[in-house]
């Protein structure tokens, strides 16, 4: 299955920079937690201060409910997302209290 989801970056040059030497090393023991839950692969781009996350999914293993409780159990995703948060923003659609929102797909060429 294939999730696209945004979310937004402080408007800082300095915490994007930042932001983005982040994620060119992301922490082992996150990468790991990912891959566990199912994921198979996940890319995040930007635009400006926009993120936009594409993660396609394996959907004998993947549930999004088992992964969020096993991240608020795991220590080093705990503390990786605090870190994120620093740079991160909520677009003004996010609900209080969530950061990554999913994206409704509104065009398909496979279907034409």
């Amino acid at each position: 299955m294939r999730y696209c989801f945004a979310l937004d970056l402080r408007d800082d040059p300095s915490l994007i920079a930042r932001y983005e030497e982040l994620h060119r090393e992301v922490w082992p023991d996150v990468v790991t937690h990912i891959r566990e839950h199912g994921v198979l692969s996940m890319e995040i781009y930007r635009l400006g201060t926009r993120l936009f996350m594409i993660m396609e999914t394996d959907d004998a293993t993947f549930d999004a409910d088992r992964m969020a409780h096993a991240a608020e159990t795991n220590t080093a995703v705990r503390q990786w997302e605090e870190l994120m948060w620093k740079f991160q923003a909520p677009t003004p659609w996010t609900p209080a209290g969530q950061k990554w929102i999913p994206m409704q797909r509104i065009f398909d060429l496979q279907q034409f």
